[in-house]
């Protein structure tokens, strides 16, 4: 079972707690001791004074004739004495030969003793002191706990005089439950007192790690941030170790924030950079490729020479690269844009109309030159209701990211594979978003590249490699799948993959627009060749 770890006030309080139980049953237990010895001395000294009577009874005035009739044991009984007071007469062989106990406390009356039962004068002959040992405890059965004496009368005969424990035992024990109860009831109010105490002193480091909780929630990874939060100055007071804190997070807080400063600036230094270049970019390479392009109809003209094969083909690398480089730059320029937070146009946008026709574009741009069928086999699975499936986005943007997933399965998976294309709509009351999937049954992404699929510049290994269609394309640029996570995120949403040999997919979940008319449950998939 695991253990929670305990909070610091729980600790606090339960070490006060804890250090006051041990003061007070210290001071309980010393308590107890001294009142158990001070009874004791007492019972004692009233036991040897009865013991002192049995031997020579006291005052100069003769006996009475009922007391010297009664023999040695006429003390027992004689005013006085507690009740259970008993008075034994034991043998030279140590046996208890007669005995009187005291059952009723009226004064001077001999009536009031009858003898030890047989059991009683077996448990004292067992355990009897000798005479100048002085006192012993002894427990018979049936009267309990006693203090026992032994005596010697004048007529030199032993006697064992005893007086009963329990009065001084119940005080005890009534002395020992108090202390139980008044401490288990002290330490309920220092609990509670404890805890409202140390919450109110703990109350500055709550502020504390609210700031830090706030600061926490803060977008720190992206964006221009305001790093505004501070510890307030009555809990930064470096005197106090809570103030020693706030003032180590306030410090800490002001580092942070001007390096989030520094990391904006040069972030927007590299955004305005990249877009500046790219947007330059186009015109000299629409030149490049309108020259060349002006270049190979000259040359195929009537009046010109036929040129050789070599410059053919340099004529024809040259709008390839142009087209190429064209590409990137777009992509460039558009991944700046979003960095920049530049707004996109959202509207009430069917993905259903989008996706046929991304992968009808998808089948006819995979479509070989020398008129056989497409490479990949494309599939459509869309859901069986007749409403739309509507988010709110930009549809051209959206239309990008189609383009983007359907080219990347295109070129990175060899021919044969199959490429499928759903959407899933919705489910009313709280369900998963709209998702639109990618789905092939290629090689896999390797593992290792995984993590990084969505980073710009990334690019596979030769089992995805671009050309691995049969297409001849050249290299991948690496910004296609970049551009999905950011057009994605822009919206709002989120993309993920997942990607194991046989089967990889790409997911783009987007909030759906809030509109009636979305099922309850999603209707039958349309499953469809392309």
């Amino acid at each position: 079972m695991l253990r929670l770890p305990w909070t610091l006030r729980t600790r606090l309080v339960v070490s006060a707690v804890s250090l006051i139980a041990v003061v007070a049953a210290a001071i309980c237990s010393v308590t107890a001791i001294a009142f158990h010895s001070y009874m004791y001395d007492k019972l004692d000294d009233q036991l040897h004074s009865i013991a002192v009577r049995a031997e020579r009874p006291p005052g100069p005035e003769p006996l009475p004739d009922a007391l010297r009739d009664a023999g040695p044991l006429g003390f027992v009984g004689w005013g006085g004495q507690p009740l259970g007071t008993f008075g034994a007469l034991v043998g030279a062989d140590g046996s208890v030969t007669a005995s009187k106990v005291v059952e009723d406390s009226g004064l001077r009356s001999q009536e009031s003793a009858k003898p030890l039962t047989g059991d009683q004068r077996q448990a004292l002959e067992a355990e009897a002191p000798e005479t100048g040992e002085g006192t012993r405890s002894i427990e018979l059965p049936g009267l309990g706990g006693y203090r026992v004496e032994a005596a010697t009368t004048a007529e030199g005969r032993t006697v064992l005089v005893g007086i009963p424990t329990a009065e001084v035992s119940g005080a005890l024990t009534t002395l020992i439950v108090v202390e139980v109860c008044v401490t288990a009831a002290g330490l309920l109010a220092a609990s509670i007192a404890g805890t409202v105490l140390v919450g109110v002193a703990l109350r500055p480091l709550r502020r504390v790690a609210a700031t830090a909780t706030r600061v926490s929630e803060l977008p720190l990874h992206s964006g221009e941030v305001a790093l505004l939060e501070r510890v307030p100055d009555a809990e930064a007071d470096p005197r106090t170790e809570v103030g020693q804190v706030g003032a180590a997070l306030n410090r800490m807080l002001g580092h942070v924030g001007s390096a989030l400063v520094a990391r904006q600036e040069s972030e927007t230094r590299v955004r305005q950079f990249v877009a500046d270049a790219s947007h330059e970019l186009r015109t000299p390479l629409a030149s490049i490729r309108g020259y060349a392009e002006l270049t190979r109809r000259a040359t195929g003209a009537a009046a010109a020479p036929e040129p050789d094969p070599v410059t053919r083909h340099a004529l024809g690398r040259i709008e390839s690269e142009a087209d190429r480089m064209t590409g990137l730059v777009e992509d460039l320029l558009l991944l700046a844009r979003l960095d920049a937070g530049r707004p996109l146009s959202y509207g009430s946008t069917d993905l259903l109309p989008l996706v046929v026709a991304a992968v009808s574009d998808a089948r006819a741009a995979d479509l070989p030159g020398d008129g056989s069928g497409a490479r990949h086999l494309w599939r459509l699975e869309l859901p069986g209701a007749a409403e739309p499936v509507t988010v709110r986005a930009d549809p051209d943007r959206l239309q990008q990211v189609l383009v983007n997933l359907l080219a990347n399965a295109r070129t990175h998976t060899p021919p044969g594979t199959t490429v499928t294309v759903s959407v899933r709509p919705p489910v009313r009351g709280g369900g998963p978003p709209v998702t639109l999937e990618v789905r092939d049954d290629g090689p896999g992404i390797p593992a290792e590249l995984l993590p990084h699929v969505f980073e710009r510049f990334a690019r596979g290994d030769a089992s995805r490699a671009r050309g691995a269609g049969g297409g001849g394309a050249t290299g991948s640029t690496g910004l296609g799948l970049a551009i999905v996570q950011a057009v994605v995120s822009a919206h709002g949403g989120r993309v993920r993959v997942e990607s194991r040999p046989g089967r990889t997919v790409f997911a783009v979940e987007l909030p759906a627009e809030d509109a009636p008319g979305v099922d309850s449950q999603v209707g039958d998939r349309l499953t469809t060749p392309v």
